[in-house]
């Protein structure tokens, strides 16, 4: 059964059945983000098994991302036109069909089309779940659903992985995708059983296929681009030309948007004030976010000598904080408010990334997990500040068109984060003269996203004191 709710109601929901719902979309989203993250450790091994390039490799990462963000865009107008829950339960099921797939590819490029095919499914498993629990939960239980829906971007990129080692060193690596089919048959069917398919009036219309080409071909030149820059895969020529062909079509899109009745990327959805410093402010963070799974990892293994075992088991360290925050966040944002909260909570985060840059091999490894646990805890509750306060003023009818800006742009700064970790620690490599990347050269790149992470505070500040008020419960001068 299916049912259209006036845009001017809010949904009614017992917190039992908000728990139950976020945490099976919380389990689709962990099963993308874990694979996402699970696969980079066995690609040494399936190089192998192909008789291809280990350097070539990088095309199963590259071609799962492009396709990731090439059909976010158009997730919201599927979940308007299809339903959320029936497009929720088709992304899980396309994925995990796509993951069966990948576990039986007899070679590279077969890998690569199967992984294009879990993009698809994950480009519409990320947004639509999100817009499931946004239908179905009033705004006063938002908070506490996004709690629940954030871990899985904090806690998969951390376990992937040593997970994704252990499989490869006792198993097979077709086990990575293995993983996959059980959490998604059992997702599918909870999905049916326990989440309503509720619908709200949303952009109505045909398709934006000029608008979804636009987006598709900006940020499918653009991922690229971040993908392979500095990694000597493709002529540097090549590299300017992804940017330059990402930049002048979403330079195209924007104009064409303006001009469309229902874009595919609603970008006046920028002119709602707390919607927009999530948007900017998170993507500042997210920076942050995405470069730290990156540099601490190698920092421990290529400076520290840790194996990729015991970095995997001090790293976990943060996913424990990340969980331990989860109860706490809602309280936290009544008591405060989201801008107090925001500010106060992101300057404590940006520290706490900046203290990595003091991590020698003289610290002892209780003292590492005590530090990264601390900075779980603040990123999470970080994490969910955000996610939360960027529709505390979206009308529900907007609220698919919502996801997929957010989405698009989340996406594409988890991936720049990356980038800019990575190049700020060869350009200190290369300007120290360093034939390997040292210690120091970590520090410089910890430093760097830090800084950029602390960038967002003033734009958080800016908020009033009251934003997100009917979210938190929280009472400016109350």
């Amino acid at each position: 059964m299916s049912a259209t709710t006036s845009p001017d109601v809010e949904p009614v929901t017992s917190d039992k059945k908000m728990r139950l719902t976020a945490v099976i979309v919380a389990s689709a989203l962990f099963m993308q983000n874990l694979d996402s993250t699970v696969i980079a450790t066995g690609l040494p091994a399936m190089a192998k098994s192909f008789h291809a390039d280990p350097l070539h490799m990088s095309v199963a990462l590259t071609s799962y991302l492009i396709s990731l963000s090439v059909f976010i865009p158009a997730s919201g107008w599927m979940a308007d036109h299809y339903g959320s829950r029936t497009v929720f339960r088709a992304a899980i099921i396309v994925f995990t069909l796509g993951s069966i797939a990948c576990g039986f590819a007899p070679s590279l490029w077969f890998l690569v089309a199967a992984r294009i095919l879990q993009g698809l499914g994950g480009a519409m498993m990320v947004p639509v779940g999100r817009l499931v629990i946004l239908r179905t939960v009033s705004r006063a239980q938002m908070v506490a659903a996004m709690s629940w829906i954030t871990m899985p971007a904090l806690i998969g990129p951390i376990i992937g992985p040593p997970l994704g080692g252990l499989i490869v060193t006792y198993f097979s690596w077709r086990w990575i995708f293995d993983i996959n089919i059980p959490i998604g048959i059992i997702g599918a069917i909870a999905v049916t059983i326990f989440i309503p398919d509720v619908r709200a009036p949303g952009r109505g219309g045909k398709l934006d296929v000029l608008g979804l080409f636009l987006t598709g071909l900006a940020m499918a030149a653009l991922m690229a681009g971040f993908e392979t820059v500095g990694r000597g895969i493709i002529p540097l020529s090549y590299v300017i030309g992804l940017f330059g062909i990402g930049f002048i079509t979403g330079l195209l899109y924007i104009r064409h948007a303006k001009g469309h009745e229902n874009p595919v990327l609603d970008l006046s959805l920028m002119r709602i004030p707390t919607f927009a410093s999530s948007v900017t402010a998170g993507s500042l963070f997210r920076i942050a976010v995405g470069a730290t799974p990156f540099l601490l990892p190698l920092m421990l293994q290529l400076t520290f000598g840790d194996s990729a075992m015991q970095s995997g088991l001090i790293t976990f360290a943060s996913a424990v904080g990340a969980l331990s925050m989860k109860p706490a966040a809602q309280p936290i944002l009544r008591k405060f408010g989201f801008r107090n909260v925001l500010v106060v909570n992101g300057a404590l985060a940006a520290i706490l990334v900046g203290v990595s840059a003091a991590f020698t091999p003289n610290w002892p490894d209780l003292l590492l997990a005590a530090v990264l646990l601390l900075s779980g805890v603040f990123r999470s509750l970080q994490f969910t500040a955000f996610n939360s306060i960027a529709y505390g003023d979206v009308p529900r009818p907007r609220m698919s068109a919502a996801t997929s800006l957010y989405s698009t742009i989340q996406q594409l700064s988890l991936t720049l984060g990356i980038v800019v970790g990575a190049a700020a620690l060869e350009t200190s490599t290369a300007l120290r003269h360093h034939s390997a990347a040292t210690i120091s050269d970590f520090a410089v790149a910890f430093l760097v996203v830090a800084a950029i992470s602390a960038i967002a505070i003033p734009i958080c500040a800016k908020l009033p004191n009251n934003a997100g008020e009917a979210l938190s419960g929280h009472h400016a001068g109350g």
